[in-house]
């Protein structure tokens, strides 16, 4: 007999390998029954065993003990002062090699995983929330959810909240956007990028899917009442219906010239609008298209070559602007005088002068002066 071995019956052996068989299917039994062993920044739940003198003790069977402590423990003693032995919290692992054989935990890094899972839900199910604004910028706003800061861009604000600031003036646009810092704005999520801590929001994209369909309710020839909902530089807002708006250009307001639409037009006034263009969910209103074309009767009462009296209404780089009829003008060249200076000298504004027609055509309504008078 050789050392080291030991002699069996047949049925001994046989038993033997019986065991070993059975130890080998408990063995792949259990071992397909124990979860994979978590990673560095995987979320685990469990309960906690005990809570004191700066540490927190939290089991997670099968793989140990987790604990919170030192500088992890600092910055989530908030939501440790509200934990009790027994409860089941979710942390987040940021070591395994602790000296003591411990699961290092992170309270905070967990809550933050959570809300940014929370976020991406919120993003498919195409949640709203109320959030006030808590800072502005000149690009957009900055505003709180589940206490990461939010960017919401100028260009996702609603229209009745977007800053109608002409040339795009940032300062401008700045200094509108302020003007909504307290106030609470219907908000979705629309992107998040967890690593970089971005949360991008967005208030037009709440009520875009209903303005397509209520533009889908519009047709360009369409005469519709309004309600001046803004007055700009550039232009006047007039709301069509509830959550759909679009702008009378400067141009478009009335046949005559318009310097400020802030002199004929505030807020809340009523204006009857036609509808001239609709493009990229974008609404073109003239309010001058429901008024008596000028030009038309113009056409039949003038022609090129006729000495008319007109009132100078305007200088540009290009002249003078002077008007013969309300809403029917044309412009003396400023190379009619030899420049800016002579021209100046000879024409005032808001004075009459005799001019002769150059050019006239009422159905482009285009029309063009040169000087009677004796020029000083």
């Amino acid at each position: 007999m050789q050392a080291g071995h030991v002699l069996m019956t047949n049925d001994e052996a046989k038993a033997l390998g019986d065991i070993s068989q059975a130890n080998e299917k408990l063995m792949s039994r259990l071992i397909a029954a124990t979860k994979n062993p978590p990673l560095v920044g995987d979320l685990v739940e469990g309960v906690v065993l005990a809570a004191s003198r700066g540490k927190v003790y939290i089991d997670l069977p099968p793989f140990g003990t987790g604990i919170i402590y030192g500088r992890e423990y600092i910055n989530a003693r908030d939501v440790i002062k509200k934990i009790n032995p027994g409860d089941t919290i979710a942390a987040k692992i940021v070591d395994f090699d602790n000296p003591d054989g411990y699961i290092e935990l992170s309270l905070k890094e967990a809550r933050q995983a959570i809300i940014w899972g929370e976020a991406e839900t919120a993003i498919r199910e195409k949640k709203i929330f109320e959030l006030p604004v808590k800072e502005a910028n000149k690009g957009g706003l900055i505003l709180e959810w589940q206490g990461i800061a939010g960017f919401l861009p100028a260009s996702q604000l609603k229209p009745e909240h977007y800053p109608r600031v002409p040339d795009g003036d940032k300062d401008k646009i700045f200094e509108e956007l302020r003007k909504l810092i307290g106030e609470k704005l219907s908000v979705s999520i629309i992107s998040v990028i967890p690593k970089e801590g971005k949360l991008i929001l967005s208030e037009k994209s709440t009520t875009e899917k209903e303005r397509e369909k209520i533009i889908g309710k519009y047709a360009v020839g369409d005469e519709l009442p309004g309600e001046v909902t803004g007055v700009v530089d550039f232009g006047v807002f007039a709301k069509l219906e509830e959550g759909l708006e679009g702008l009378v250009h400067i141009s478009e307001i009335d046949w005559a010239l318009v310097e400020d639409p802030r002199k004929l037009y505030k807020i809340g006034d009523k204006a009857r609008v036609k509808i001239i263009e609709i493009k990229d969910n974008k609404i073109s209103l003239s309010i001058k298209e429901l008024k008596v074309n000028p030009w038309i009767e113009a056409g039949t009462k003038y022609k090129k070559d006729d000495v008319v009296k007109g009132v100078v209404i305007k200088f540009n780089k290009h002249g003078a602007l002077a008007s013969i009829e309300e809403g029917v003008s044309g412009l003396v060249h400023i190379s009619d005088f030899g420049g800016e200076e002579k021209l100046r000298r000879n024409l005032e504004l808001g004075k009459t002068y005799a001019f002769k027609i150059t050019l006239f055509d009422a159905k482009e309504q285009k029309m063009a002066f040169s000087f009677v008078g004796e020029k000083k």
